[in-house]
């Protein structure tokens, strides 16, 4: 897993540097780069800090940078599924050897990380004579962040299951065990389409951040957020065209990266709803969500149709899109989910910001059902109107259709 580590380790690091985590004091790049890391992989990070009995600080984040999480995604499935295109069908028990070695090696990874995750820092007051006495005293407010190991070991081995199943779930030409190569032509070409469909969304999100960086008068900062956080606003984005929602507020952004009409809306009140119409209201090119949403669902579900052999009975491919898209909005609704707080006590005075932001999933999981079902409708209606599949495809033996 060296290679998911340095590419992950690259995009982190740069997002990092086009931030000005270069200029934190005591050497706390290196630690910061290393709770990037981990915070891809979904673990939590921890804020807390004090001045002997003067000052207290605590917090944390979880918040999960996206950009570097589909990196390591993208280079971990690669590099896991290069050795396995050799074979034919692959054996159960090669298999999960091979899944057992790379979580061995994972879970030695990530206890490093953790270990280096860890840094501390002495934080101004604000106040010229509150600074001096409390270095006089040896009591100047420090603030610091760890994440824990057994979290850490826990959410990175969950990254790296759901990585190893979804690169087998969707790959057109991975072997599969015996018993599961009855699904490599009527479930694989869906997840694959899906998958597909995020990986677009995160494409003309680039695009639309590049012209932005160009464009715009904080091209460092739009930078930036491409590295770190370009999925998180590219599938919140899909959520919201879909008509799903998120709730939360903002009042103060802890140096999360928030686009101006997504943080104008959340700035907006305690608890708001940030949906459709509460982005449109701050910038109406928001309304494009929709018909762009409807029209990648639809052509990924009739691409998904033609690539299915057998084509499916109708009512099974609704039921399968339906499915699909369902959990694949569950799954992109739990990694934008955003918690980030922290509060600061100085001799009695103090403060605090929150940034909140959690997807409404009871009703943006039945609406992806909805779009799943009619774009499964449409392909396997598509499909038959259409015939068979195409002779070279007929051809093609089980394991190596598509490239």
């Amino acid at each position: 897993m060296v290679g998911t580590l340095a590419a992950m380790a690259a995009v982190a690091a740069l997002g990092l540097w086009l931030a000005g985590a270069d200029e934190l004091p005591g050497g706390g790049f290196g630690p910061v780069l290393a709770a990037t890391l981990l915070m891809a992989l979904g673990a939590p990070a921890q804020l807390d800090g004090g001045a002997a009995f003067v000052a207290t600080a605590q917090g944390g984040i979880t918040a999960m940078p996206l950009s570097v999480t589909l990196v390591g995604a993208l280079v971990a499935a690669y590099l896991f599924l290069r050795p396995l295109r050799r074979h034919a069908v692959v054996g159960g028990r090669l298999l999960l050897a091979r899944v057992l070695a790379l979580a061995a090696g994972w879970v030695v990874a990530v206890l490093l990380l953790s270990a280096a995750a860890r840094h501390g820092f002495t934080v101004s007051t604000g106040d010229p004579l509150l600074d001096e006495l409390g270095g006089a005293f040896g009591a100047a407010p420090t603030v610091g962040f760890r994440v824990d190991p057994g979290p850490a070991v826990g959410f990175g081995l969950l990254w790296l299951a759901v990585v190893v199943l979804l690169a087998l779930a969707a790959s057109r030409r991975a072997p599969l065990p015996t018993g599961w190569v009855r699904w490599h032509g009527t479930l694989r070409p869906t997840v694959h389409a899906v998958l597909s469909l995020l990986l677009v969304y995160v494409l003309l999100g680039l695009v639309g951040g590049l012209v932005a960086a160009v464009t715009g008068s904080e091209p460092r900062e739009t930078l930036a957020v491409l590295c770190l956080g370009l999925p998180n606003l590219a599938w919140l984005g899909f959520g919201v065209g879909l008509g799903a929602s998120w709730h939360g507020h903002v009042t103060d952004s802890l140096g999360l990266p928030f686009p101006h009409p997504l943080a104008a809306v959340l700035r907006s009140g305690q608890d708001v709803t940030l949906d459709l119409p509460a982005l449109a209201a701050q910038n109406g090119w928001a309304w494009l969500l929709l018909p762009l949403a409807a029209l990648l669902v639809l052509a990924a579900g009739v691409a998904a149709a033609a690539r299915t052999r057998p084509p499916l009975p109708v009512w099974r491919s609704v039921v399968q899109w339906a499915v699909v898209l369902a959990l694949a909005v569950l799954a992109v609704g739990s990694v934008t989910r955003v918690s980030a707080a922290y509060g600061l006590s100085l001799l009695g005075l103090g403060g605090e910001g929150r940034t909140v932001l959690e997807p409404d999933l009871l009703t943006a999981v039945p609406i992806a059902a909805g779009w799943g079902a009619l774009a499964g409708l449409l392909g396997a209606l598509v499909a038959r109107r259409r015939g068979a599949p195409s002779d070279a495809a007929a051809r093609a033996p089980a394991g190596r259709t598509g490239s």
